[in-house]
């Protein structure tokens, strides 16, 4: 039996629009709140920070967004349409009846899906005269899409990442600064915020949220620049689907439609991008019996132990407040390995679905994801990143389910990166060293 089979989809059937889910979701989103009044943001006060069109985007009701004809090109340029590939030795392995199908999002330069709105929010910016974007990073996916795409428009790009990140993972840090980014380790020496942190806390591991203050200090402190964001805000997940679309057309030419979508959850950008396609079918009434499944680690359980509220996207309180599922804003994950989950909340569309019932969450722990990874790369060859082996925990686990009911379920999730710049973790885990963790307490909204 075949290792994987592969589904290419034609360069001349890559999709031309993005898939826009606002329009379909089951209430209105809440919206963004001014830090300073708690009211309604006003979209001209992010244009210091953000693109404009980006702007629009992240309010946008229309049903799809037109991709520009230079991203459509650079899409095709790094690799798009990836291909849809089916795990059979997978399934051999496990003796289940289901099939098992991923999105190889790993096979770009940059090895992650964060390419896809990298570019988008690169050309964007490059069209509205901007010179310089800064931005964060956790496991360095995003730092490193955003590396590249910079490079591709001619801008400079400098990169907040992660303390615990930058010590574990020195080859995204390498790839970022071949590619003529800027890397700090986060907190950093470079803005007050960052300062301040050091001086109270001076082995501070950092987070996503420490991270996102730094780079929004930093876009403030400059008129060349602004910033970019790999997750959590909607334009983010809008520029995602282009995956969950052409997995559309891929099953389509298969005569198979998933039973089940799985994706691990940081922000949301993966699942989103992988999902939000299929999930406008069943709000709209067809296919209602897929399940949606997202996978979180137990070391960041906002969807799992958090609370549905008003916080903000940052350690700082620098942006605006987002309903959300959240942990608390000045939480701080533990050094797991999958850097780009160690984040403390979640993007709003994807919390409002959650908290709707019409996606479930779940979080699972760190050895029981490198054992998932693991197998998975014994059965593929593919070596997957941390933070995508939660979805292969879960569909795994859902494929042995199928094994003991005789279930021929079709199971679809997305591989979100390649594992080849995360080794060190596979050592620790390999070598017994890899520990679990969990927080004990979490007081936010308590």
């Amino acid at each position: 039996m075949a290792t994987t089979v592969a589904v290419h989809l034609p360069q001349e059937e890559l999709p031309t629009s993005w898939c826009n889910i606002l329009p379909y979701l089951p209430s209105q989103l809440p919206p963004p709140l001014d830090p300073q009044t708690r009211e309604p943001i006003s979209p001209q006060k992010l244009e210091r920070i953000f693109a404009k069109e980006l702007i629009r985007q992240e309010v946008s009701t229309d049903p799809s967004v037109k991709i520009p004809e230079e991203v459509l090109e650079k899409y095709m340029s790094v690799g798009r349409p990836t291909p849809l590939m089916r795990a059979k030795r997978l399934e051999e392995l496990l003796h289940t009846p289901a099939e098992i199908y991923f999105k190889n999002e790993s096979v770009n330069p940059g090895g992650s899906h964060k390419i896809n709105t990298a570019l988008a929010q690169a050309y964007y910016n490059k069209d509205e005269g901007v010179a310089r974007l800064v931005t964060e990073t956790g496991a360095g996916q995003w730092g490193s899409a955003l590396a590249l795409s910079t490079t591709f428009f001619g801008m400079q790009c400098g990169v907040y990442m992660v303390k615990i990140s930058y010590q574990q993972k020195p080859g995204r840090r390498i790839m970022m600064e071949t590619w003529g980014a800027k890397v700090l380790a986060s907190p950093s020496q470079n803005t007050r915020f960052g300062r301040e942190l050091l001086r109270t806390h001076p082995d501070h591991p950092g987070s996503l949220g420490v991270a996102i203050s730094e780079a929004l200090e930093d876009t403030l402190s400059r008129e060349d620049t602004r910033y970019s964001l790999g997750s959590v805000l909607n334009h983010v997940l809008l520029h995602q689907t282009i995956i969950g679309q052409e997995a559309k057309k891929q099953f389509e030419s298969l005569d198979r439609y998933p039973d089940m979508i799985i994706g691990c959850i940081g922000g949301g950008s993966n699942f989103g991008g992988a999902s939000y396609p299929f999930l406008c079918d069943k709000l709209r009434g067809k296919m209602k019996e897929t399940r949606y499944v997202a996978v979180e680690p137990k070391a960041a359980p906002s969807t799992t132990r958090g609370v549905y509220a008003y916080d903000f996207g940052d350690a700082a309180g620098l942006t605006p407040l987002l309903k959300m599922y959240t942990l608390g804003h000045d939480y701080t994950p533990p050094p797991i390995h999958a850097g780009g989950l160690r984040y403390h909340g979640k993007a709003p569309s994807l919390s409002l679905l959650i908290n709707r019932q019409v996606v479930e969450s779940r979080a699972v722990h760190q050895r029981e994801v490198f054992e998932a990874g693991s197998l998975f790369a014994s059965a593929t060859g593919i070596i997957p990143a941390p933070e995508s082996s939660h979805a292969i925990k879960v569909a795994i686990d859902e494929a042995l389910q199928c094994r003991r009911t005789g279930e021929r379920k079709t199971i679809f999730f997305n591989l979100s990166g390649h594992g080849l710049l995360d080794l060190s973790a596979y050592d620790e885990y390999n070598t017994g060293k890899l520990q679990d963790f969990e927080p004990s307490e979490i007081s936010f909204g308590h």
